[in-house]
């Protein structure tokens, strides 16, 4: 049971009075997270802490310590609440929920605090649709993602119709219309409706999509490749000619797909560029070592934070919204608190997480390939905003 000490707000509480340092003494030694508020009680900022009194004491020494950012924000600090957790983990979490709810002045966070949308798959249903989601539940679906915009994902889902024909319609399926819509007729859709595809035949075109997401388009073409020899070999001519179609128009994305020189892994790289209050994030997606996707977010970033700290603080927030983690995510910088979060990384993937900045080779290559392509995004949203600006004045 998380224990909460909530403290009397709208009071100016200056650091030298006795009060004051006898809360700060009173402070537990153990994990948790604080909150540090101005006097009329807004969040300036959120923390956490392996040890809460060692670190909510480091803000009230001497001020000849702190960076210029954390300086200026314990100039207006008036109270300060925290919560303890079991554990440092719980902590992260719990501190990078807080960030999204409360958007502190002095934190590095995500602009946009809206959920980011995903491809979810129900694969508990008898014939799954494919379709965006911003709400991640544990309720034995799959989800793919996060994309940074609607228009993102729907890109990938039109992608995904023209190679898979799964369904798109909301109706039930019982197998006995009498008619399909034009979908089927177009070979967009396999027909479950009309009781073309079983169950079994449905479920494995939708394992294909899902192998196709995590980027194993090569087990993709082979069992395509068989059902193709199958269908040919029972003289089903047209079946046959329309999973070479399939196969074709796959391999043709995945010769699309840059291939890296990181053998099977699945790794995402995560770089950045700043500028004044913003923060571009370029995430690149490698899976089966081909570069399947990219992404990028725009991050708010407080004066003083340095690009470790905002790096950091993407990599919480982006993968406490993402449930898929995978074993090796390259960092352009290395957070200060890197044990905790690869510790809470491997809880959520239930199996290793490591956090590396490379240092040569292939890897810092392609690290460096990811900066470069965030410093491009950061320089064009530059240049769109001053064209904007000058268009409203």
């Amino acid at each position: 049971m998380n224990e909460v000490h909530v403290t009397a707000r709208g009071s100016v509480v200056v650091a030298e009075t006795p009060t004051f340092i006898e809360r700060l003494r009173a402070l537990p030694a153990r994990p948790g997270v604080y909150l540090m508020r101005d006097g009329s009680g807004v969040i300036l900022y959120v923390g956490k802490a392996s040890r809460l009194r060692s670190r909510v004491s480091t803000y009230f020494g001497s001020p000849y310590d702190l960076p210029p950012k954390i300086r200026q924000m314990v100039r207006r600090v008036a109270d300060f609440e925290f919560i303890v957790t079991e554990s440092e983990q719980e902590a992260l979490i719990l501190e990078s929920n807080l960030i999204k709810e409360h958007q502190p002045q002095y934190n590095a966070r995500l602009k946009d605090d809206k959920s980011y949308p995903f491809i979810k798959i129900d694969t508990t249903e008898d014939f799954p649709l494919v379709y965006i989601t911003r709400r991640v539940r544990e309720d034995g679906a799959r989800y793919f993602g996060p994309f940074a915009s609607a228009s993102s994902v729907r890109k990938t889902l039109a992608l995904l119709k023209k190679l898979f024909p799964y369904r798109s319609c909301t109706k039930t399926i019982t197998g006995n219309d009498d008619r399909a819509c034009l979908d089927y007729y177009i070979h967009r859709c396999a027909g479950p409706c009309i009781g073309e595809v079983d169950k079994g035949q449905y479920h494995e075109i939708i394992n294909q999509v899902a192998l196709f997401l995590e980027g194993r388009t090569d087990q993709v073409v082979r069992g395509i490749q068989t059902r193709m020899e199958d269908a040919s070999e029972n003289l089903e001519f047209e079946r046959a000619a329309l999973l070479r179609d399939q196969i074709i128009a796959i391999e043709k994305v995945h010769e699309g797909q840059k291939v890296l020189h990181l053998t099977n892994e699945n790794v995402d790289v995560i770089a950045l560029a700043q500028q004044n209050r913003d923060a571009w994030v370029e995430v690149f997606f490698i899976r089966q070592g081909k570069l399947i996707g990219r992404e990028n977010f725009l991050m708010h970033r407080a004066d003083g934070d340095e690009p470790a700290e905002v790096l950091a603080a993407f990599v919480k927030q982006f993968y406490s919204a993402n449930p898929y983690v995978p074993r090796r995510v390259l960092l352009q910088y290395l957070p200060d608190d890197l044990k905790a979060i690869e510790g809470w990384l491997r809880t959520k993937r239930q199996g290793a997480v490591y956090l590396h900045v490379p240092q040569r080779g292939e890897k810092k290559k392609l690290v460096d390939m990811v900066a470069q392509n965030a410093s491009q995004g950061l320089e064009q949203l530059t240049i769109k905003r001053i064209h904007e600006s000058k268009n409203n004045a």
